[in-house]
């Protein structure tokens, strides 16, 4: 006799309830009233293979209202992920486990990305319906053609970042990209009608989204549903009815049980209510057998796409781009532009050294695929050669992500934890502010994306306060896991994206500047920014001074070096490119760099916040210490007092 499919659904419920009262702590309200959804895609739609969890051709499934992590982990457990064994299960939201209070990308095998800042998951998913196009037309549709299931709350469309993600899938027209909406009218707070009045499917539908409304519990009309989403030309929604904790007795229902966590009597009621009779932490024989029926049913399908693959004479590409390897000679180009560049000691802002990088970087890596929040000609993030990334074909390199820093960020990470290309998209720094959110989560999950951020101080000049940014790269060198590059020159410019591009566990960021700067190096026998810091000019005798600086500001500490050394002060140099990349040196090599001189001087148009690494609390730093004002850059930097002769005093008042 076989097993009916509320049956199935109640084995989900069962065990978020049961995960969520051991642990005290949890949220089983989603993911009672989601069961009947999900069952019925993962028995019925969704490619997988439980027993290979990395299939490259694997449909994708985010779970955006991350805090129904339990539906999840359930659905990995029954459908027979190994890494999420019962004993897991029973370890939800403990130290260790591989079931964590909200999915974690690279933590629980199955989990495509973490989730739990609302909204995320569903922009981050377009990201990963992006690169599956995009890899489909590289590639063919024999050997990748899958679909981003997405499963969102009301509070994930409330949040800002979805209206940028929708619109972009939309004009995009990302039609492998479903969202089943968790349609039960519940926050937090109560009933979702006490802050949102919208119509979620008119909003949709405007953005160029094919929607229907169905019952959530009628396993009917979700296969209905599910079936017609695959048929459309554009991306899906599909708003299902449920109610919150179905199957709970007296919560069902109940605005209030978001993250309630159910006492044993009530617990007993929603068994009984169900008529589920097995103990805590069990699941019937033939249910569990079900379910581990389903989770083998990609096995015949991925083993036929194994086929196609050894056949196929994109095999080794394919591969070698899903393993995040870059193509054999990609550093020639490179390479000889660094020893162009250290030949012909080029002046110019270093967002143009970036690009003339990128311009070498380019076409020697297929992967790469660019982009900017139209700021395309500012950023200097478009190679000559590259066409639009759009449908039909979705061949295109460059993507206009329009004015949506957030939901670009977040598709970038998306691209990025799809695999099988390096996303680099540009922006201001100052709108970093924007995409932060987002950035954090790759930084989290160490997704290869790299962030772009020109106009990077108070020398963008003209714009004024509201566009330069004075404590936007001391925030970001304060996040773990982001790797911020502020070059000082077309060299370290290269040799930063050198860097960037082979980092496959960890986001980078570039701070570029708009103004030009000289050139500060000529030598070109390694890789110096890959330290982190290195001394760039060492003193003439016994250093007094030591000068630590970054971009910019590099060519101004080397002018107060010439200006010191003029009046008899031997005065070294450091360049401090990239601070992570110098915290991993070790420490005989940090101490030598940062030297034993009795005057150490900063000098950087930003905020002094962490520089006391290199020069101590009793350390001299010239910078900013407010926000900045709109003028031309050198009054700017005049009026600032960020100039050489103020380095030199500084010096000097300490000699």
């Amino acid at each position: 006799m076989s097993v009916s499919p509320t049956t199935m659904a109640d084995a989900i419920r069962v065990l978020s309830m049961d995960a969520v009262h051991k642990a005290r702590s949890g949220h089983q309200g989603m993911c009672m009233g989601m069961a009947d959804v999900a069952t019925v895609l993962w028995t019925k739609f969704l490619k997988f293979d439980a027993s290979k969890p990395d299939w490259a051709d694997r449909d994708r499934f985010v779970l955006s209202a991350g805090h129904g992590s339990m539906l999840q982990y359930s659905l990995l457990h029954l459908t027979g992920f190994k890494a999420v064994s019962m004993e897991q299960i029973k370890n939800f939201r403990q130290w260790g486990s591989a079931t964590p209070g909200h999915p974690e990308y690279g933590h629980t095998p199955g989990v495509e990305t973490t989730t739990g800042p609302l909204g995320q998951g569903l922009a981050t998913a377009v990201g990963m319906a992006m690169a599956e196009r995009h890899l489909a037309a590289r590639f063919g549709d024999e050997l990748v053609d899958h679909r981003t299931w997405v499963v969102a709350g009301d509070g994930c469309l409330m949040e800002g970042v979805s209206h940028e993600a929708i619109s972009l899938a939309g004009r995009l027209k990302l039609s492998k990209l479903t969202v089943l909406f968790d349609d039960n009218n519940t926050t937090i707070d109560g009933e979702a009608t006490i802050a949102e009045t919208g119509d979620q499917l008119a909003r949709f539908k405007a953005a160029g989204w094919a929607v229907k409304k169905i019952d959530g519990h009628n396993h009917g009309q979700i296969a209905a549903a599910l079936r017609w989403a695959t048929r459309q030309d554009k991306p899906t929604l599909i708003a299902c009815k449920t109610l919150i904790s179905k199957g709970a007795g007296r919560k069902e229902g109940d605005p209030h049980s978001h993250g309630y966590t159910m006492f044993d009597d009530e617990i007993a009621e929603a068994r009984q209510a169900m008529g589920w009779t097995s103990g805590p932490f069990e699941t019937p024989e033939d249910v569990g057998k079900a379910w581990l029926k389903a989770g083998k049913r990609g096995a015949k399908p991925r083993k036929a796409w194994e086929k196609a693959l050894a056949a196929s004479n994109h095999a080794a590409e394919l591969k070698r781009a899903m393993a995040g390897d870059l193509p054999a000679g990609w550093e020639e180009r490179i390479d000889a532009h660094i020893a162009e560049m250290a030949a012909t000691g080029k002046a110019d802002a270093t967002r143009s050294h970036s690009g003339a990088a990128l311009a070498q970087l380019v076409p020697a890596i297929p992967e790469m695929i660019g982009g900017s929040a139209d700021l395309t000609g500012s950023n200097n993030t478009f190679v000559k050669g590259m066409t639009p990334f759009d449908a039909p074909s979705y061949d295109g390199r460059y993507v206009h992500y329009g004015v949506r820093e957030f939901g670009m960020a977040a598709a970038l990470n998306g691209m990025a934890l799809h695999g099988g290309v390096i996303p680099y998209s540009g922006t201001f720094l100052v709108f970093s502010d924007y995409s932060r959110a987002a950035i954090r989560l790759g930084a989290l999950m160490g997704a290869r994306a790299i962030h772009v951020m020109t106009h990077d101080s108070i020398g963008l000049g003209e714009d004024g306060p509201t566009h330069q940014p004075v404590e936007h790269v001391a925030s970001l060198r304060a996040m773990p896991g982001l790797l911020v590059f502020r070059p000082a020159d077309a060299i370290e410019a290269a040799e930063c994206w050198k860097i960037a591009v082979q980092q496959k566990n960890s986001p980078s960021l570039m701070a570029l500047s708009r103004q030009k700067v000289p050139a500060v190096r000529t030598d070109v026998s390694q890789n110096f920014s890959a330290k982190g810091a290195y001394e760039l000019a060492a003193a003439d005798g016994a250093a007094k001074v030591t000068i630590f600086a970054s971009g910019t500001e590099v060519s101004i500490a080397m002018k107060a070096r010439e200006l010191l050394q003029a009046e008899g002060t031997p005065t070294r140099v450091v360049s401090t490119p990239c601070w992570d990349l110098f915290e991993k040196q070790d420490a005989a090599y940090r101490k030598a760099t940062i030297g034993d001189a009795p005057v150490r001087v900063a000098v950087e148009a930003g905020v002094r916040f962490g520089w006391e690494r290199f020069i101590g609390e009793d350390g001299l730093f010239v910078g900013m210490t407010g926000f900045g004002a709109s003028a031309p850059y050198e009054r700017l930097y005049q009026e600032f007092g960020i100039t050489a002769e103020a380095v030199t005093a500084a010096a000097k008042s300490k000699l």
